[in-house]
């Protein structure tokens, strides 16, 4: 027994150490996180570790939380903390930039959630 049943829920003050805000609060729902494959090769946590994953091409930080089925608030700690930490890449983007494919795909992941 690995000590999680299948449909075991993780409560997400446990992911984020019990922390509600980012250490980055400028993280919105669109903005693309990106990773280095280097940093799949980092010693990571389970949701940490995914993220890396995950982002090998870019994702909204929308398109994780629903990846990851955890809240948003969750999916904007890890993240931040990820970045602050280096081993992903936020891209900052304008307002104006925001293209409609993109807007789509955060619809369809916040359905998901």
């Amino acid at each position: 027994m690995t000590g999680f049943d299948a449909g075991e829920v993780v409560r997400p003050f446990v992911i984020t150490a019990g922390r509600t805000q980012p250490v980055r609060d400028e993280l919105r729902v669109e903005t693309l996180v990106t990773a280095q494959p280097a940093a799949l090769a980092a010693p990571l946590g389970f949701e940490r570790h995914r993220i890396v994953e995950l982002c090998q091409y870019p994702r909204s930080v929308a398109e994780l939380a629903a990846l990851l089925a955890v809240p948003l608030g969750v999916a904007r700690v890890l993240v931040a903390d990820l970045a602050a930490e280096r081993y992903v890449r936020v891209h900052e983007r304008a307002a104006e930039d925001v293209s409609v494919a993109l807007l789509e795909r955060i619809r369809d992941g916040l359905l998901r959630l």
